[in-house]
C-alpha cells in the first residue's frame, strides 16, 4: 500500500535545540482546568503588609509637657480667681454704705501707692454678762509701703482713751458700739492717719477661716493659764473649770484655740499680761494667718477654699486689691515687716491713757517718717515699733 494511501500520517520527532518556551506561572494557573471542568478560581492575593503606625518622636512628647502644664496653670488660676471673687463680692455686700463713705479715697493701686487698711475684730460674745454688746475686740491698722517694700502693723488697745467725733472722750472700742464701722473709721482718722480700706472680721466665725487654711503655727513666748470668758453656762461650772492652757514654745493651733489665744486678757501665771499683751497676740495670729494664706499648700487648694476665705469678712476691698495686698505681704517678708503699738498708763476707770506725745511719735514711725524705736525696757504698757517680730513684752 502506498504511503499516501495509509490512513495516518507519520511525524518525525526529535528534540528541539535550545530552551523550550514555557508559559508563565499565572498563565498556567489560568489554563489549568478546575474541578468538574470549570475554570479555576483565582487566588486572593491578600492585603499586603500591614501599614506601620506613625509614632511621635520623644522630643515632641517632651515639648508637649510644658504646653500641658501651662494650660493646667491657666485653668487653676482662673478657677482660683473666680472662687475668691465669689466670696469677696458677698463680703462687699455686707459692709454698710456709711462705712464706705467714711473712707479716705485712695489714688492709684495698692501695688504702687501706700495703703492703710483698718482691721476691726467685732466681739459678739454669747456670755450672759456681755450678751448684746458690739465692741471691737481687736483694732489694727495695716500700712503697705511699696517704696520701702515694707508692711507695717499698728496695734491699738481697745481701752485706749481717745476722742470720739461728736461723743467726747471714751475707750476707742466704744466708737463701734455707738456709730458702727463708720464712726470707728472716723475715730481712727482723728488720730492723724488716713483709712483707705476697712475689713470687719466676725470673731465668732474667725475659727472657720483658720480651719479652712489648715490652722496656724504660733510661738507662745510664755505659759498661759486663764479663765477669761468661761464657755460654761453657770458660775458653779466656771468655778471648777480649769481654764485655758497654752504651753511655751512653737505649737500648731486650729481655729478654736487660735481665737482663744488671741482673746486671753488675764494670765494667771503672769500678772504682767494685760490688754497690751493680748493685742500683741492678735498681731501674732494675724501674721501667722497671712503667712498661711500665701503658702504654697493654700494656693494649690485655692479653687476649692477661695470662697471660704471671705466668709467672716465685711469689706470694701475688691478681689484684685486682696491679691495685691497678699503680694505686698509676700514680698515684704519678716525682715521688712514693722510692728507698732500705742501704749499708755492704766487709770482707775479702766482707761489706757497715752503718755505725752506717744501717739504722734508712734504714728510717725508707723508712717515711715521717723526710724522705729522699741518701747522703753521694763515698761508694761510702753509705746514703740520694732522690725521683725510682734511686741510681746
Amino acid at each position: 500500500m502506498a504511503l499516501e494511501d495509509k490512513p495516518y500520517r507519520v511525524y518525525r520527532g526529535g528534540r528541539v535545540k535550545g530552551k523550550v518556551p514555557t508559559l508563565p506561572r499565572p498563565e498556567r494557573e489560568r489554563r489549568r482546568p478546575g474541578r468538574n471542568g470549570r475554570p479555576p478560581q483565582q487566588r486572593y492575593p491578600g492585603t499586603g503588609p500591614a501599614p506601620r503606625k506613625r509614632r511621635w518622636p520623644r522630643k515632641r512628647w517632651l515639648g508637649l509637657i510644658p504646653v500641658v502644664l501651662i494650660a493646667l496653670l491657666i485653668v487653676w488660676a482662673v478657677a482660683s480667681y473666680l472662687a475668691v471673687q465669689s466670696g469677696v463680692e458677698t463680703a462687699n455686700k455686707r459692709l454698710p454704705r456709711s462705712a464706705e463713705r467714711a473712707l479716705t479715697v485712695q489714688n492709684g493701686s495698692v501695688l504702687s501707692n501706700p495703703t492703710h487698711v483698718l482691721l476691726l475684730g467685732t466681739d459678739h460674745s454669747t456670755t450672759a454678762a456681755r450678751r448684746g454688746l458690739e465692741h471691737t475686740d481687736s483694732i489694727q491698722l495695716i500700712r503697705t509701703d511699696p517704696d520701702r517694700n515694707r508692711v507695717s502693723y499698728l496695734s491699738i488697745p481697745r481701752d485706749l482713751r481717745v476722742a470720739i467725733p461728736g461723743h467726747g472722750f471714751d475707750k476707742v472700742n466704744v466708737a463701734y458700739q455707738i456709730g458702727g464701722a463708720a464712726l470707728a473709721i472716723r475715730t481712727i482718722q482723728a488720730l492723724g492717719v488716713p483709712v483707705n480700706h476697712v475689713a470687719i472680721v466676725d470673731l465668732a466665725r474667725f475659727p472657720e477661716l483658720i480651719d479652712s487654711v489648715g490652722g496656724v503655727d504660733i510661738n507662745v513666748p510664755r505659759p498661759i493659764l486663764s479663765k477669761f470668758d468661761c464657755p460654761l453656762k453657770t458660775n458653779a461650772q466656771c468655778a471648777s473649770w480649769p481654764g485655758w492652757r497654752f504651753q511655751k514654745g512653737e505649737q500648731h493651733m486650729d481655729g478654736r484655740r487660735a481665737r482663744i489665744y488671741s482673746r486671753v486678757r488675764k494670765n494667771l501665771l503672769n500678772p504682767a499680761d494685760t490688754d497690751i499683751s493680748r493685742s500683741a497676740r492678735q498681731q501674732q495670729v494675724m501674721t501667722a494667718l497671712t503667712q498661711k494664706m500665701t503658702s504654697v499648700g493654700t494656693l494649690i487648694r485655692m479653687p476649692w477654699i477661695g470662697g471660704d476665705l471671705a466668709k467672716p469678712l465685711a469689706t470694701d476691698l475688691s478681689t484684685n486689691e486682696f491679691l495685691e495686698l497678699g503680694w505686698r505681704k509676700f514680698r515684704a517678708g519678716s525682715s521688712h515687716t514693722l510692728y507698732c503699738r500705742i501704749g499708755g498708763s492704766p487709770s482707775s476707770f479702766g482707761y489706757l491713757i497715752p503718755e505725752g506725745d506717744d501717739v504722734r511719735r508712734v504714728l510717725r514711725e508707723f508712717e515711715g517718717i521717723d526710724a522705729p524705736q522699741p518701747p522703753p525696757p521694763g515698761t508694761l504698757f510702753g509705746s514703740g515699733c520694732r522690725i521683725g517680730h510682734p511686741l510681746l513684752g
